[in-house]
């Protein structure tokens, strides 16, 4: 029972501190004077993916044996399947919840004020498409990389590790320079930690990032710990819950950051964090995994990599058709639900 209780309070407290988290990453952003959807795919997406990234790190580095390794190529896999189908189906199930109170709102308006009372409500507004295109292109094309690397066995292949790195240098290069103008006069909510001034201190905006991010990694590391736990109580296999439940579980800090922006109406940022967070995942865990495992991938892993590829070629058509919307976004969340009816038979 305490598992359960744990694990309902681990993510609370995760979604709590993505409130405070999100909060001062905006005005970081602000401070340090880059483009509004640079502050989703670099700022946010680097803060929330650094616990993932340092436990990958951990495990292929310091590993002392074959499964500590696995893990970590796991975690590699796992975190952009995560993300190109749960992360954005949840943000489309939010777009449409958003959209249906904001409908209510005009209709009670309406009903109380009389005819002409009620104003039209703004839909989503979710950036430009054409770069977050250009950006799922890049991912598709490293991913497949990726994957084929994982089939393959010759001298240098380690050594290529190195070029993941580069590739995300170059992604965060021109995400910094082409982000936009900063948003100097944009008007953000007050800084939490200063509630009361309007323009908040520069280390108020650090410690609060700083603060945040600490409690998110570790609140993180204790909501899978309580999965690692609860699969066997539920009579899952301990291979069920690495590559289904974790990945979700470590990549719940970026998917409550789009619940949180989408509430708030940003939900370009929301769609920022989710591809800037892929970007990394699909690079910097992966570079790691070349450079200290073999990075051989079984089944499970393959499959793992052909349905992220699947999702990622589904939003592209979407993006190209003109039918990227809130229904069809939360369809992204099927390919999870495929990747778990392909897996299970292996597993068993």
């Amino acid at each position: 029972m305490i598992h359960f209780v744990l694990l309902i309070a681990c993510a609370a407290v995760i979604y709590l501190a993505c409130e405070w988290f999100v909060n001062a990453v905006e005005w970081l952003g602000q401070r340090l004077k880059v483009g509004p959807l640079a502050v989703g795919t670099i700022l946010a997406a680097f803060g929330t993916a650094l616990p993932e990234s340092v436990v990958t790190f951990v495990a292929v580095v310091f590993g002392t044996s074959g499964a500590q390794q696995d893990i970590g190529v796991g975690a590699a896999m796992g975190g952009p399947l995560a993300l190109a189908t749960v992360a954005y189906g949840v943000t489309g199930w939010m777009m449409l919840a958003r959209r249906r109170r904001l409908r209510a709102s005009t209709a009670v308006r309406a009903t109380i004020g009389g005819p002409g009372a009620a104003t039209a409500q703004p839909e989503d507004e979710v950036g430009d498409l054409g770069k977050l295109a250009r950006d799922q292109r890049w991912f598709l094309a490293i991913f497949v990389v990726k994957v084929a690397l994982g089939l393959v066995a010759f001298a240098v292949k380690p050594w290529l590790g190195l070029l993941f790195f580069a590739a995300y240098a170059v992604y965060f290069w021109r995400e910094i320079r082409g982000g936009g103008e900063h948003g100097d006069g944009e008007e953000l909510a007050p800084l939490l930690l200063q509630r009361r001034r309007p323009v908040p201190a520069t280390w108020a905006v650090i410690t609060q990032t700083l603060v945040t991010l600490a409690v998110i990694f570790v609140a993180s590391q204790l909501f899978v710990h309580q999965l690692d736990a609860i699969g066997p109580m539920l009579g899952l296999p301990a291979a069920v819950t690495a590559l289904l439940l974790s990945p979700i579980a470590t990549e719940l800090p970026e998917i409550m950051n789009a619940i949180i922006w989408v509430r708030q109406g940003k939900t370009s940022l929301a769609l920022a964090n989710i591809s800037g967070a892929m970007m990394i995942q699909a690079t910097v865990p992966s570079g790691l995994g070349l450079l200290f495992t073999p990075w051989r991938f079984d089944t499970a892993l393959l499959i793992s990599g052909i349905a992220t590829m699947a999702a990622i070629v589904y939003l592209l058509l979407l993006l190209r058709a003109g039918k990227f919307n809130a229904k069809t976004l939360t369809v992204a969340a099927v390919f999870y639900l495929a990747f778990a009816a392909c897996l299970i038979p292996v597993l068993a």
